[in-house]
């Protein structure tokens, strides 16, 4: 078997297999994403919830579903699948962004299929016409090239790649205010 196709077969049953894939995104300088400032014509990786279909990758998003975070079609992005098991980077590959039109063929085929994964809908029977309406149904499908094999198990780049968190005014540490804990261990009493 060769590499391109052990690549394919590798690429295929990592989405299968993971609901969640990372898409790399572009910022723009000093403008916003969808989660906060971008810190400046920076590239990041996103998760969306994807589902497996027909050679490609499959998200909805918009409206009261998950960001797209800017992908459009015909845009060129990476898609990066992590291990089941480990939880680590298994492979990343390029692909290519095609918008689906509503009722078209292939946007009904992707529905049924987004339909039948997509957990706590408020609306389960009504989603498609909802999606039609406000959402965007995209195809990711893998595009072939020397980046397709890049990554992918014995052959990982070096350095964790760990990202930095997304820039946001929300802070979780703060001074303890003092009365903190005497309401919280009550005033004990004084022996005499």
């Amino acid at each position: 078997m060769s590499g391109e196709l052990l690549d394919r077969a590798l690429v295929q049953e990592a989405a299968q297999k993971s609901g969640l894939l990372w898409v790399r995104v572009a910022q723009e300088q000093g403008g916003t994403d969808q989660r906060g400032p971008a810190s400046g014509g920076t590239v990041s990786d996103r998760a969306l919830w994807q589902v497996w279909h027909d050679g490609a990758v499959l998200v909805v998003g918009e409206g009261a579903e998950q960001p797209l975070y800017g992908l459009a079609d015909g845009q060129s992005t990476v898609l990066t699948a992590r291990s089941k098991d480990k939880g680590g980077r298994l492979v990343s590959w390029p692909a290519r962004v095609e918008e689906l039109a509503p009722g078209s063929e292939a946007w009904t085929a992707a529905v049924a299929e987004l339909k039948a994964k997509r957990l706590n809908s408020p609306d389960h029977e009504k989603v498609a016409e909802r999606w039609a309406r406000e959402s965007r149904v995209l195809r990711l499908v893998p595009a072939g090239g020397s980046e397709q094999s890049a990554v992918r198990p014995g052959s990982m780049p070096e350095g964790s790649h760990a990202a930095a968190p997304v820039p946001t005014g929300a802070t979780t540490r703060q001074p303890m205010p003092a009365a903190l804990p005497r309401l919280l261990f009550g005033r004990r009493k004084r022996r005499g």
